[in-house]
């Protein structure tokens, strides 16, 4: 029987970066639910914010994100720019009656500009106000019933999916869970900052991973009529790339300044069970993302990327500028496992459409607050436990 849609889906964006390309594909192919896209707003950049106004359909482009917090019409805010300005914004969204999607990470720890604060501020303190931050949302989101969705693809990944749907049936107990994250660094400069980022590779990659293993678990936990909470944290971080000579470093884009450039999270469950995030800025031979899940009845591997769906081998790439083959490989000469479906094996497709029917049904999304809380809880643990070298119990 075909769901009844209770209320129609109005959506303006903040933002004109790379976020706002996903979601915007993900609008643009809606299928089942009517989705109108009113307005787009960009920082300081109007002639970006029309770019991407023209690309995808939306009504209006402005400078000003209160026009879209203001406008009657609109009743999902998308937030898809800087994570310092997450919380903010889906604050005055939410207090103005809107339903909020926020991409990840929730927030992180920027500091007020200064450089260096990776070196200087304790991880304690940053932990502190990260979690002061998001009690102020939490509080807000009870008080206004709005909906919070979190736009972690990994969740909507449709391998992980297909996980969870068997964890469901077969009601298994997962014993382990093992993640990968790693490529070669960021193109972007602010990557080695923590000024900008609140983190380095944990907060931008191994947050993937990580995230999509704590909400599997937490699939497991409501499918057994089981309460699983996370009990310890115990990390090791580091800059490996520091040991690359200069020479060899040209391979590698990894430029951590105050960051780590990589990261082993373990976490521990009240039911005994762990699950273990590995990330790395420093790894040759592309992007590579994996949730592996250890069961007591079965073992699963979810490969996102890279997939062998298609292999290619070129001996030039003439005709390949605008083909994307795959992430994080320099060439397509030589043989390649090329993305095939990319936004739609990621979850970046699958995200998008989860939120919206959550808004048109009036429905609780697969990735919400909670998850975003717990997720950025777990990686400021994981930041203490690094620097001060011991486990850190969060029960």
């Amino acid at each position: 029987m075909k769901k009844k849609i209770l209320k129609p889906v109005v959506i303006g964006i903040v933002g004109t970066g790379y976020g706002s390309e996903l979601h915007g594909n993900g609008y643009t192919n809606m299928v089942g639910v009517p989705v109108k896209l009113k307005t787009v707003c960009g920082g300081s950049n109007l002639a970006k914010a029309e770019k991407i106004k023209e690309k995808y359909g939306y009504e209006k482009a402005t400078l000003n994100y209160m026009e879209i917090i203001n406008d009657p019409e609109i009743n999902v805010v998308d937030i898809a720019v800087n994570q310092d300005l997450h919380i903010p914004i889906a604050l005055a969204a939410m207090r103005a009656g809107k339903d909020v999607i926020c991409e990840k990470p929730l927030t992180g720890y920027v500091g007020n500009g200064d450089d260096n604060i990776g070196n200087t501020v304790p991880k304690s303190v940053m932990y502190d106000a990260v979690l002061k931050q998001m009690d102020e949302l939490k509080q807000v989101i009870k008080e206004t019933g709005r909906k919070f969705m979190y736009a972690e693809n990994t969740v909507y990944a449709t391998p992980v999916q297909k996980a969870a749907e068997i964890l469901r049936a077969k009601k298994s107990k997962i014993m382990l869970m093992t993640s990968e994250n790693t490529l070669i660094g960021s193109s972007s400069d602010k990557a080695g900052h923590w000024k900008n980022i609140g983190g380095g590779t944990m907060m931008r990659n191994g947050i993937h991973g990580l995230t999509g293993m704590l909400w599997l678990k937490q699939v497991e936990a409501k499918a057994r009529g089981e309460k699983i909470s996370i009990t310890s944290v115990v990390a090791d971080m580091g800059r490996q790339s520091n040991a690359v000579n200069k020479e060899k470093h040209r391979y590698v884009n990894a430029r951590p300044v105050d960051v780590e450039d990589m990261a082993l999270v373990s976490v521990s469950f009240s039911d005994g069970t762990k699950c273990i995030a590995m990330c790395s800025d420093a790894v040759l031979g592309g992007s590579r993302n994996t949730v592996n899940i250890y069961g007591s009845d079965g073992t699963m591997f979810c490969n996102l990327n890279p997939c062998d769906i298609l292999n290619t081998y070129f001996m030039d790439e003439e005709g390949l500028d605008d083909v994307y083959i795959s992430e994080m490989l320099p060439q397509k000469t030589g043989w390649n496992e090329v993305f095939v479906s990319d936004e739609v094996i990621r979850g970046y497709t699958g995200e998008l459409k989860n939120f919206v029917e959550s808004v048109a049904y009036d429905q609780e999304p697969d990735s919400d607050f909670d998850l975003a809380y717990t997720v950025m809880k777990v990686i400021y643990a994981a930041y203490r436990s690094a620097e001060e070298g011991k486990r850190i119990d969060l029960a």
